[in-house]
């Protein structure tokens, strides 16, 4: 599994943070919607019930009357829709100058307000002249919204009618309002929070893809300059410890300097490109002379053998050279000190070594691009190069085993076409 490098792995904390950010966020705005949807709801409840007691208490009151002889005629009582279906009724009654009395109550007297609460209630409507609302506990334990409206004896209030409702079915309704919009709440956050994992994901993915290319061309700039690195300083080394060298070393420096300033000059290049900021600018070249070039570059050439013929193909120079020079060096590296053979020829550059050979589940693997710390079989990323210019190129890189042993390495390019 590729390890995580510090600024992959603080890329992902972000993500997880901007998830659960997302996350909170969802949920603030629920719970604040949430909340103003239960209150909502709450008050219209409430509001519908107090309406629906206010108006069958209206109703019955206006019913009710007093006969010519000072008689409170209840004959509707039993007959009028409105009291037949109402869930609590209570009628209070006062005589001239006397307290309120329970004249009626439905369905028992236990439903209604204690004593204390009678009296204020039948004050209040004498103070208002009109219909109040009250919320009491009826004498069975049950809370009830009541409505009281005055039934008037020619000019004063002789009887109140009370029409009580529980809201208890309503409550229960309400509490499961609530259980439904906490489980969709939560719901809706998870959800969220998947959606927004999924989105910071794929926001993410550039960058991550970039830092993964950064990595991955550090690691190849790094396997391109080493070996001129060493073998500047030792040629630098060797001068200063034998001053009668100093001039062939200064002139071994300069060549070397100059092959690190193509080095840089093709990374930029190979850098530009992968950006996505320079285009691959193919221009006509004599490949076998591209390779001879690369050949007398080196450090030690007098193990490696070049047959050429003259090839011209369409490609990046700095490119192109790069990718001879680690298949070459390559070659150098895993031979085992074996004599190197290069040949140029229709569009194919092979390098064949003499050393163990490549094993045939390594073969293609080779050619993967793995930044640092990557498992390898130990041909880093030089071949992995070869395959990018490769197809860049319009071309193809591929390692086999060589006829009696050794690797055989090619680049295949397509041949510039004549005309």
């Amino acid at each position: 599994m590729k390890s995580r490098t510090p600024a992959a792995a603080r890329l992902h904390r972000a993500r997880w943070v901007m998830t659960l950010l997302f996350a909170a966020t969802t949920a603030a705005c629920l719970l604040v919607l949430a909340t103003i949807a239960v209150r909502t709801d709450s008050h219209s409840r409430t509001n519908d019930l107090d309406n629906a007691v206010s108006h069958r208490a209206d109703g019955l009151a206006r019913t009710f009357f007093y006969d010519a002889d000072g008689t409170l005629r209840l004959d509707s009582l039993h007959e009028d829709e409105l009291a037949r279906s109402a869930e609590a009724l209570g009628i209070l009654q006062a005589p001239p100058n006397a307290g309120p009395r329970i004249r009626y109550a439905y369905p028992s007297h236990a439903t209604l307000p204690a004593k204390a609460e009678l009296d204020e209630i039948w004050q209040e409507v004498q103070h208002d002249q009109e219909t109040i609302l009250v919320t009491t506990t009826a004498a069975n334990g049950r809370e009830y919204h009541w409505a009281a409206a005055p039934v008037w004896d020619n000019d004063r209030i002789g009887a109140t009618v009370l029409v009580g409702a529980d809201p208890a079915r309503g409550q229960a309704d309400h509490k499961r309002l609530i259980q439904w919009l906490a489980l969709g709440c939560a719901t809706l956050v998870l959800a969220a929070a998947s959606v927004g994992h999924l989105l910071t994901g794929r926001s993410m993915r550039p960058a991550l893809q970039g830092l993964e290319q950064q990595e991955q061309f550090l690691a190849e700039a790094a396997h391109e300059l080493r070996t001129p690195l060493a073998t500047l300083r030792l040629v630098m080394e060797n001068g200063n410890a034998s001053p009668g060298r100093a001039p062939a070393a200064l002139d071994e420096a300069v060549r070397l300097v100059d092959r690190l300033g193509r080095l840089v000059t093709g990374l930029l290049a190979r850098a530009r490109v992968e950006a996505g900021t320079q285009e691959v600018e193919l221009t006509p070249l004599r490949l076998d002379q591209l390779v001879e070039q690369i050949i007398e570059e080196l450090p030690d050439p007098t193990g490696v053998t070049v047959t050429t013929e003259a090839v011209i193909v369409d490609g990046d120079p700095e490119l192109l050279a790069q990718a001879v020079r680690n298949l070459v060096e390559n070659a150098l590296r895993h031979g085992g000190g074996t004599p190197v053979e290069v040949t140029v020829a229709a569009g194919r550059v092979a390098v064949r070594d003499h050393g163990p050979g490549v094993p045939p589940e390594d073969r293609t693997r080779v050619f993967e691009r793995r930044v640092t710390g990557a498992a390898s079989t130990g041909t880093g990323t030089g071949l992995a190069i070869v395959c990018w210019v490769a197809e860049l190129h319009g071309g193809t890189a591929r390692l086999s085993q060589a006829p009696g042993g050794g690797a055989l390495a090619e680049l295949l390019l397509p041949e510039r076409k004549s005309g």
